[in-house]
């Protein structure tokens, strides 16, 4: 009995089940290891990202004191994680993270129509800065960033992004970029120092300031089209930076804001209109009309000259001429004394070059009395009369008619003798001529003598601008002194 004892099998099955067992289990460990340590290793990533973000936030609360000059300096800690802290605020660091502000005038000139065609491009304004209808300004920003492999974290123009490694950047904290729809509020944030600490342990930032900021707009003294309110028409901000694509997304959630990108140049470029002065006024023979309101069907609500005769002559213009153009268009309303005494009769011709030459012809069917004798002699042209009909004089309606690339609606078609009111085609002319933004009416009367006196005559002018049209631009610069220890 003994002897069979010590040949029996039956305890081996134990043994073998418990190294199966053993071998399964080092094995599924060794698997699950395997494939979720880089998800492990990606979950420690965010996490110590989500930490250096809210750091920053902190960091970026504390500047914002030092710059309002509450505090001369704050410290902030940093866990550095296996990446490291850049202080980015040299002359090489700002060549990539600087703005560009620039504020131009119309010009019919060929390089105003060059810049205009190329305005969304970094740099784009090299070569101008000299011509008297532009006025050009930067400042440099500069930088603090977290990097942990490809993925950015940073402190920049008072704001905090977050850089990813698809190149995608998202704002984390907004800039000091304030904007309402009539004044653009720009303290910029210039970072000053070049300091690197990497490795495990924590890093102090300490930011300092002797709180006295650089005002760069308005400033006369420097330069005497840096004046409010703004006598320019267009504002172009450049924002070159590695967050550029958080830069635009920021502006273009602004309430009458927008910005293209250049991506070539990691550029954001916000673009506002100024809107001119409205109401009535000295009639003067160069007057600006600025962008308007192309949603509303009829955004012109006045536009009428009231015409004083200079001379014993009386108001008889034979060819007074009130023009603007404005790319490829031109909008011309003329007044003639025509078919009898004390009268002005009114026509309006419209061209495009962009459709080889295409003209548009209207003539009143009614006139605008003139009133009184000789230097006493008045009229009032109200170009947004309803009751003065025009009759059309072409056979090529291209901008009314919905198959043309430059037309606007009404898409209706017109023919030769169609008529419609004067306030109807000042409302569509208008539209198409400020659609690309601010036009500049000149009056003159070409090879005649101007029977108008200016001093004495008036414009009364107003209308539903573009939203987002800009006033008043202040700008200056905060000196930050970054420290790491």
């Amino acid at each position: 009995m003994v002897k069979n004892l010590l040949r029996s099998e039956k305890a081996v099955s134990a043994v073998v089940g418990v190294m199966i067992i053993l071998a399964l289990t080092i094995t599924s460990t060794s698997v699950i290891l395997l494939y979720s340590a880089p998800s492990m290793k990606n979950m420690q990533d965010m996490a110590n990202a989500q930490r250096a973000e809210q750091a920053f936030t902190v960091f970026d609360s504390r500047t914002s004191k030092v710059a309002l000059g509450e505090s001369p300096s704050q410290t902030t800690s940093f866990s550095i994680m296996d990446g490291s802290v850049n202080v980015n605020g040299d002359n090489s660091s700002y060549e990539n993270s600087q703005m560009v502000v620039i504020c131009t005038q119309l010009d019919n000139s060929q390089w105003h129509t060059d810049f205009r065609n190329n305005r969304y491009i970094w740099n784009s304004w090299a070569g101008y800065e000299s011509r008297p209808n532009i006025t050009v300004f930067n400042a440099s920003m500069g930088s603090i960033t977290y990097d942990q492999g490809e993925r950015i974290i940073g402190y920049e123009g008072g704001g905090v992004w977050s850089k990813y490694p698809t190149g995608k950047a998202v704002m984390i904290s907004p800039p000091e970029f304030h904007y309402n729809g009539e004044t653009l509020t720009l303290p910029i944030m210039k970072i000053e120092g070049n300091e690197v600490f990497s490795g495990r342990s924590d890093v102090a930032v300490t930011v300092s300031s002797d709180n006295m900021p650089v005002v760069l707009y308005p400033d006369d003294a420097v330069n005497t089209k840096r004046v409010n309110p703004l006598n320019s028409d267009k504002v172009l901000i450049y924002i070159k930076s590695e967050f550029y694509t958080a830069w635009a997304e920021y502006a273009d959630s602004l309430t009458y804001a927008s910005a293209e990108t250049d991506d070539a140049n990691q550029t954001a470029i916000v673009e506002l209109e100024v809107m001119p002065e409205m109401g009535k006024g000295q009639l003067k023979q160069v007057f600006k009309i600025g962008a308007l309101n192309q949603s509303n069907n009829a955004p012109m609500y006045n536009f009428i000259f009231n015409l004083e005769a200079k001379s014993n002559q009386g108001l008889n213009p034979s060819n007074y001429q009130i023009t603007a153009s404005s790319g490829t268009k031109t909008l011309t309303y003329t007044l003639a004394k025509k078919g009898g005494a004390n009268q002005l009769v009114i026509g309006l011709i419209y061209k495009d070059t962009a459709t080889g030459g295409g003209t548009e012809t209207w003539q009143g069917t009614a006139v605008f009395p003139v009133s009184g004798t000789k230097a006493d002699q008045s009229a009032d042209v109200d170009l947004l009369s309803t009751s003065l009909n025009m009759k059309y004089g072409d056979t090529n309606d291209f901008s009314w008619n919905e198959t043309s690339p430059v037309s606007i609606p009404p898409n209706i078609t017109i023919s030769n003798g169609d008529e419609t009111s004067l306030y109807n085609l000042t409302q569509h002319y208008m539209k198409l001529l400020t659609i690309d933004g601010s036009v500049m009416f000149n009056i003159h009367s070409p090879g005649n003598s101007d029977p108008v006196d200016y001093s004495e005559s008036t414009l009364t002018l107003l209308y539903d601008g573009m939203p987002g049209s800009i006033t008043y631009l202040h700008v200056s610069r905060n000196d930050l002194a970054v420290t790491l220890s």
